[in-house]
């Protein structure tokens, strides 16, 4: 079905989003009109963009639970009942920034996230950690694939980065927001970190089943997306896990170390080219990666050369593919015209995801603002919907995808937040758990000095 976007933004011209249980019945009768606006300053798109990803996170909030559905589209024989923790996780750092914004209010937000929390206190969690797909009405885990039917660690770990942010933004001194950040701790003081290293061992292990046990048998070694969960892992208060875990485990595999150079940018970690741009989203979404460094790697060094490796891989070009350059870059995990793909330029096929530039702007800002104005002013007539940016697309295919997708929408709101104002940094980092977890781990920042 061909895209039709003739677009006006009445939509948001109020400024004030409608809560979510009454923006449900709206959008399901409404399909909001969008058009592509011209003279925008940048200060004006990026607000723009920001606001109408948000509606994601906001209009298409699950009405029973609140939390982030996984995709907007049915997909793997799933439909609109299916909830992401991870991506509830991002959307919960999103609900910050248009708090903060005053795109909604303070009292909507706190009330928003209570019964978020509320309904994931009696969802199914299995020692204290949550699956990675939850039934957004029941509560009740919706297996990821066949034995993928319990505890998903990494997963949990994004959703707990997006509480602890909420945990430390949300202080003020009265009832809801009080009830608030109590939940979260006591979800937080729950997590059995120390469980998943499989009776002891030196390493996490993703997932862990009632059913299966540990038969999924996958450690988490680095380096990729799963920096925060041995952040976390060893931040925790009453189940914490030790640092030789992360020393001998995350650090130890024939793929952490790198230090080769790729279009001329050192890379400090990783596999060759630095995969996918995920990886120096997910996790930084609090971690500031401003002046953190342990013994492996400058982290902010890390981040951008990863970027510009990738940027550079597509400026080369070497497929030849069409609509790929300085203003169309950016390979990440997302749908493709062949189902869901890892993209990076060792996995190429053509397809350029917004949300790996647009989520970079904190390591490439004049880059990652020429591939947004390129998106929008160029390619807004085939990829701008009511939910901002759709997942991807290839000009190669002439295939433009009608999804989006939670874990790709909330870092493109948040990683613009953070180079704006740097706001979900200072909140996450500011957690005192937060931060002896990072000293036990022998990290530096300067948010630690102080």
């Amino acid at each position: 079905m061909k895209r039709n976007l003739i677009f006006t933004l009445t939509i948001l011209a109020a400024g004030i989003f409608t809560h979510p249980a009454k923006a449900q019945k709206k959008t399901a009768a409404i399909k909001p009109e969008l058009k592509i606006q011209k003279n925008l300053t940048d200060d004006e798109l990026l607000d723009l963009v920001q606001k109408q990803t948000f509606r994601y996170f906001w209009d298409f909030a699950h009405p029973v639970s609140g939390l982030a559905r996984e995709r907007s589209n049915a997909s793997f024989g799933y439909g609109n009942e299916v909830t992401t923790t991870g991506g509830t996780g991002f959307g919960i750092m999103a609900t910050i920034v248009a708090t903060d914004r005053k795109w909604i209010t303070r009292d909507s937000a706190s009330r928003f996230l209570l019964k978020m929390v509320n309904f994931l206190s009696k969802a199914d969690a299995y020692h204290g950690v949550f699956p990675h797909w939850l039934n957004g009405a029941t509560g009740k885990t919706i297996p990821f694939s066949r034995k993928d039917d319990g505890a998903d660690l990494v997963e949990s770990s994004y959703l707990f980065q997006g509480l602890l942010t909420a945990k430390q933004y949300f202080n003020a001194d009265n009832p809801i927001e009080n009830e608030l950040r109590n939940r979260i701790s006591w979800l937080w003081n729950d997590v059995e970190w120390d469980w998943f290293t499989k009776g002891g061992e030196e390493v996490l292990y993703w997932h862990w089943s009632p059913n299966n046990g540990w038969a999924m048998n996958f450690p988490l070694r680095g380096y990729n997306e799963c920096l925060i969960t041995y952040v976390l892992a060893a931040s925790g208060k009453r189940y914490p896990v030790p640092a030789s875990v992360y020393h001998r485990g995350w650090a130890q595999s024939n793929f952490f170390k790198n230090g080769k150079e790729f279009y001329g940018y050192k890379l400090p970690l990783g596999f060759d080219n630095g995969g996918p741009l995920f990886f120096s989203h997910y996790s930084f979404l609090g971690l500031d990666p401003r002046g953190l460094k342990d013994q492996y790697a400058d982290y902010w060094e890390q981040n951008k050369n990863h970027t510009l490796i990738n940027r550079a891989y597509v400026l080369a070009n070497p497929k030849q593919y069409k609509g790929y350059g300085a203003n169309s870059w950016g390979l990440t995990a997302s749908d493709s015209y062949q189902g869901y793909a890892a993209h990076s330029p060792n996995e190429d096929l053509g397809v350029i995801s917004p949300t790996a530039a647009l989520s970079a702007f904190p390591y490439t800002p004049e880059f990652s603002m020429q591939a947004l104005k390129h998106f929008y002013f160029d390619l807004g007539d085939k990829i701008w919907s009511q939910y901002g940016f759709v997942d991807a697309f290839s000009e190669q295919h002439n295939w433009y995808a009608k999804s989006h997708l939670a874990i790709d929408q909330g870092p493109i709101i948040v990683m613009i937040e953070n180079y704006r104002t740097g706001l979900l940094w200072k909140l996450f980092m500011s957690n005192p758990e937060v931060k002896e977890g990072l000293k036990k781990l022998g990290f530096e920042s300067p948010v630690l000095q102080k």
